[in-house]
């Protein structure tokens, strides 16, 4: 047995101990007999006491930035340790096991809900209504490939035109799933039948008129941390791997009322972080050699590679954002609490939200538009209309732009090229500037959350079945969170509210807020505060393969590769519709959308 096997075999008995309840079974599992002679984990305990002391807690303040007296370490623990009960530290420590031992489901979410929302800001009533930009749109080709590349908007006119069926449509996909899925590794699970029975039904509706909505024949792919009934809903880790919802999640619903067609379950990080997952490590279209990032990677692969027409992803912290950068897509994050999130996978209750990754900026308002909505089961739903003009005149608006992110040898030749376009788009344009706010200090929100809703992961010990165990990964992600005071958690949302209301400020100078997708505080402060985001394609760089997980032979690839690169739009609480306005416009401008990945 090596050293590494002997502390990983010794943690398990702690943790299986303070599941079975008890704090002196749990500290007896700590002992120096639980490890065998001679090994690290022995050298560890030796000449360890099993009871809590001043020691024990003076070593425990460096973990928290703090030094207590002597006297009160004492006072803390009731008395001298030969005296007392550590009355205090031994019935935490039961309270603890007990409430362990009451299996908290992961679904189950916490009585304390985020809500976006300042006091005293009135946020505008919008209808549900969407009108799309008036423009031609051409015949249906005679190829295959520009049909599954074409935008949803034209999709859907040559469905009421009756120039194709959904069927056809959904054929033409299985057949790209087939032949690029492979290589792409971005779907789990393919939904053929299902699909089919779909879009026969989509088809059979029309024919007699009834039509559900914009998405009526769509078809599309959905990150599998959404429950679909029957169908596995893995997560991408291992642990999860053959789970099986028994109904669909709130998204999948939603979008099978509108007529939407399921084509399967795309790939995703495993646990929603990164692009690896248990099968493997989903790749980007333009380059296959790399990672499509995370962790809506599947949504964003197969999205990019025309094996969908849209693609849905989840947002914690970058996960829409990402990769539609690496894939070259419009991916939007809506205001947090527009979509439900009813039947996904919980990462962290006051950040995840969900939206649409499409090809073009425009498409993303026609599935929002079917997204949106209250939903009471969802402590964080928050009942907001979503309008979309697409004939509102671009000069309408303010877009806002903070110069100091477009300076110095991190600026990308496409940031400038997209800057100097939303300056000749018609809009007002105006500088300012983003105050210094501590963004960094509000973060532990992020892992403490995420590590309550995996505890039973991480104290079972199957975090370690998990295919990536590097630093940042979520096992030792969720291990570290372990570690943070609970009142320094407290102190932490306490700051994150001082800092909404500085965003909203900001914020409530323009419509409209322009600049890189990274590089700047904005993709972390604006998940924090709930602002939504819309990332889109601005244009195309030669640069080297990035990292791919277990292939080191890519560290000394020098070769270059052509691939998209995005910027961002923001804007205050649920006004997608204004970025979606901005993002089209943009878009149109840049002149870079309608070029797509050579496959084959």
């Amino acid at each position: 047995m090596n050293n590494k096997g002997a502390v990983v075999i010794n943690r398990r008995k702690i943790l299986a101990a303070a599941l079975a309840g008890g704090g002196s079974a749990a500290l007896s599992a700590c002992s120096p007999g639980g490890a065998p002679e001679g090994t690290a984990a022995a050298d560890l305990w030796a000449g360890y006491d099993e009871r809590i002391t001043e020691r024990t807690l003076a070593e425990a303040e460096k973990l928290f930035g703090l030094a207590f007296s002597e006297a009160e370490r004492r006072q803390l623990l009731g008395g001298p340790v030969e005296e007392g009960d550590q009355g205090f530290f031994a019935q935490q420590i039961d309270s603890l096991n007990k409430r362990r031992a009451e299996g908290i489901p992961i679904s189950l979410q916490p009585a304390t809900s985020f809500d976006p929302r300042l006091p005293g800001i009135d946020y505008a009533d919008q209808p549900d209504v969407i009108t799309l930009f008036p423009e031609e749109i051409a015949p249906l080709p005679g190829d295959a490939e520009s049909i599954a590349f074409a935008s949803v908007k034209q999709q859907a006119r040559w469905m009421t035109t009756g120039q194709i069926s959904s069927r056809e449509l959904t054929e033409i996909y299985l057949d790209r799933i087939d032949r690029f899925g492979p290589l792409l590794e971005c779907f789990i699970t393919v939904t053929a039948e299902l699909a089919r029975e779909q879009a026969d039904q989509a088809d059979r509706e029309r024919a007699t008129g009834q039509v559900r909505g914009p998405l009526h024949g769509i078809p599309y792919g959905v990150k599998d941390l959404l429950d679909t009934a029957n169908v596995r809903t893995t997560w991408g880790a291992e642990p999860y791997k053959d789970r099986v919802a028994e109904s669909d999640g709130a998204v999948v619903r939603r979008l099978r009322d509108a007529g939407a067609v399921m084509l399967g379950k795309t790939t995703l990080g495993a646990l929603a972080w990164g692009d690896v997952w248990f099968g493997g490590e989903t790749r980007n279209p333009w380059n296959p050699k790399e990672g499509a990032s995370g962790s809506s990677a599947g949504s964003g692969s197969a999205t990019a590679a025309g094996l969908c027409s849209f693609g849905i992803g989840t947002e914690t912290l970058g996960s829409i954002v990402s990769p539609s950068d690496r894939n070259g897509l419009a991916g939007l994050r809506p205001s947090f609490g527009r979509v439900s999130r009813v039947g996904a996978m919980a990462l962290c209750w006051s950040l995840d939200k969900i939206g649409p990754m499409c090809r073009y900026a425009e498409d993303t308002a026609m599935v929002l538009s079917v997204l949106n909505g209250f939903d009471e089961f969802d402590a964080g739903s928050i009942d907001k209309g979503f309008s979309y003009d697409g004939r509102r005149s671009i000069n309408d608006l303010t877009i806002g732009f903070d110069p100091t992110w477009f300076e110095g040898e991190s600026a990308r030749p496409t940031d400038l090229a997209a800057l100097e376009a939303v300056k000749n788009l018609g809009a007002t344009v105006r500088e300012i500037t983003l105050p210094d706010m501590p963004v960094n200090e509000i973060m532990g929100a992020l892992n403490i959350e995420s590590a309550a809703a995996f505890e039973e992961l991480t104290l079972s010990g199957q975090d370690d079945l998990l295919r990536r165990q590097i630093d940042n990964a979520w096992p030792n992600a969720f291990r570290q969170s372990r570690y943070f005071s609970a009142v320094d958690f407290v102190q932490g949302d306490r700051l994150r509210r001082k800092v909404m209301q500085n965003t909203h400020e900001f914020f409530s100078q323009v419509d409209v807020v322009f600049g890189p997708s990274f590089g700047n505080p904005m993709l972390n402060l604006t998940n924090f505060t709930g602002q939504p985001c819309l990332a889109l394609r601005a244009g195309f760089e030669n640069i080297k393969t990035r990292s791919l997980f277990g292939h080191p032979e890519n560290d000394a690839d020098e070769t270059l590769h052509r691939v998209p690169r995005s910027v961002s739009l923001w804007s205050n609480l649920f006004e997608e519709g204004k970025l979606i306005s901005a993002g089209r416009a943009l878009e149109v401008a840049l002149g870079v959308v309608s070029e797509h990945p050579g496959l084959g």
